[in-house]
């Protein structure tokens, strides 16, 4: 089973836990959607510095997601229930700005935007433009990876631009990344002075960004999945975690969820995936349980490695670019919640919670329907062809008929209502998601069966 990890692996929940700015590390307290909760450093409330002023204008304003909060049905005067709209890490980052004392509704108005350069999977990063204080200033938030080398300068405590020394950077986001935080980079960049703004492209935001900050965010395994994961292994079961998030991030929630069993366990990104063959990536896909920074369209080449192989892959996916591997994978299963029509259509069958755990139970669900199956077959067999024999042995001998038509259809009708039935509804047998899996080519009746219906 190979799945997507935000959302499927973990809660979908994100929360901002952690803030590196101006050289200094903050912590973020609360929990969720409420904007509850306080900045600390070395376990104290501080003040924000420009720096982390700065970052979190940064991640409210290059924002699509609106945070908004309503009284629980029926109860117009109780606790307000905070809802978000839009992407989990997007309203995440809206939280932790209020945290910080800056509301996004009000952020907007002041610095109206201007232009949008929608979020790329390629790119791995958004930016959008905005008047502030007679200037056209681009804020830009994306993976590490790619803005840290278009960056030339930090932003210190003190709001003033410092030499940025590009190694301590990238150390400080492998450390949040083994802590198993989300890791994103906010940037800005003038434009252009004045009050004509200039069109947005990918050119003005590839150079001469000025790093804000970092900001590591949580996202929690859901329980039931770390013991689906546990029961899929110890019914044969593979499951491969597909993600693009940093490598670092990767191997710590895949260690949380038990897909990986050390703490060096292999991670293979997507820039090393589009460097191996298809006789190499075959090779690699069996001992590799972790994949990061992974491309929607490469899903499609993991599918086709693993069934090269002879694995029977099934494969989630919610976007438009994983309808390739989603139509290739043996089994297709698309999210439900927040999956695509394109997706829906693609796959075998829907997650209606988007939560692994289903995907765990239906397999079980499955083997105890075959197991049904086959008894259900096993026992109509000897019963029909008892039947049968009666009437070859009556012909043969030259004797009447012991048995009309009649009455074996009346006989074939109780029979299958009170004892087929039953058999059909059975309950699993215990272990049943202790064995292995059957060949896909095996027969229903093996010899062992077959026995058993001569018998």
């Amino acid at each position: 089973i190979c799945s997507d990890k935000t959302g499927t692996l973990t809660e979908n929940a994100m929360t901002v836990t952690e803030i590196w700015a101006g050289g200094e590390s903050f912590t973020v307290s609360g929990h969720g959607y409420a904007p509850q909760g306080a900045l600390h450093r070395d376990g104290q409330d501080v003040a924000s510095t420009a720096a982390v002023r700065e970052t979190l204008l940064a991640g409210a304003l290059c924002n699509d997601a609106t945070l908004t909060h309503t009284a629980p049905h029926g109860e117009p005067h109780g606790q307000p229930r905070w809802q978000i709209t839009g992407d989990p890490t997007e309203a995440a980052l809206l939280v932790a700005a209020r945290k910080g004392g800056l509301d996004e509704t009000t952020l907007q108005d002041i610095f109206p935007r201007r232009d949008e350069l929608p979020f790329d999977s390629a790119r791995q990063s958004m930016a959008t433009l905005h008047e502030v204080e007679g200037q056209t200033v681009a804020y830009v938030k994306g993976a590490v990876e790619k803005l840290l080398p278009a960056a030339r300068v930090l932003l210190d405590s003190e709001g003033r631009e410092i030499p940025l020394d590009h190694a301590a950077i990238e150390n400080q986001a492998v450390q949040m990344a083994h802590r198993g935080l989300r890791v994103l980079a906010l940037a800005r960049r003038t434009v252009i002075h004045g009050d004509s703004p200039t069109p947005l492209d990918a050119a003005a935001i590839g150079e001469g960004l000025t790093l804000l900050g970092l900001v590591g965010m949580i996202d929690p395994p859901r329980p039931r999945a770390i013991a689906a994961v546990r029961t899929c292994h110890a019914a044969g079961i593979r499951v491969k975690m597909i993600t693009g998030d940093h490598a670092g991030t990767a191997r710590a929630i895949a260690r949380q969820i038990g897909i990986a069993s050390a703490d060096d366990a292999p991670v293979l990104t997507g820039r090393e995936l589009a460097g191996l063959s298809a006789a190499e990536l075959a090779a690699r896909v069996g001992e590799v349980d972790v994949f990061a920074r992974v491309e929607p369209e490469q899903k499609l080449r993991l599918v086709r490695a693993l069934q090269d192989n002879g694995e029977v892959v099934a494969m989630t996916g919610d976007g438009v670019n994983d309808a390739p591997a989603l139509k290739a994978a043996d089994i297709g299963i698309a999210m439900g919640e927040g999956g695509t029509e394109v997706a829906k259509e693609a796959a075998a069958m829907v997650l209606t919670d988007d939560n692994f755990a289903t995907i765990e139970a239906a397999v079980e669900e499955g083997r105890g329907l075959y197991d049904n199956l086959v008894k259900f077959i096993t026992w109509t067999l000897p019963t029909n062809l008892g039947e049968g024999l009666v009437i070859l042995a009556a012909v043969l001998a030259g004797v009447t008929l012991p048995i009309t038509p009649l009455q074996i259809l009346w006989i074939n009708m109780t029979t299958a209502v009170l004892l087929g039935l039953p058999l059909a509804f059975e309950p699993a047998e215990r272990g049943i998601m202790r064995r292995p899996p059957r060949a896909p080519g095996e027969s229903i009746l093996r010899r062992r069966l077959v026995t058993r219906v001569l018998l």
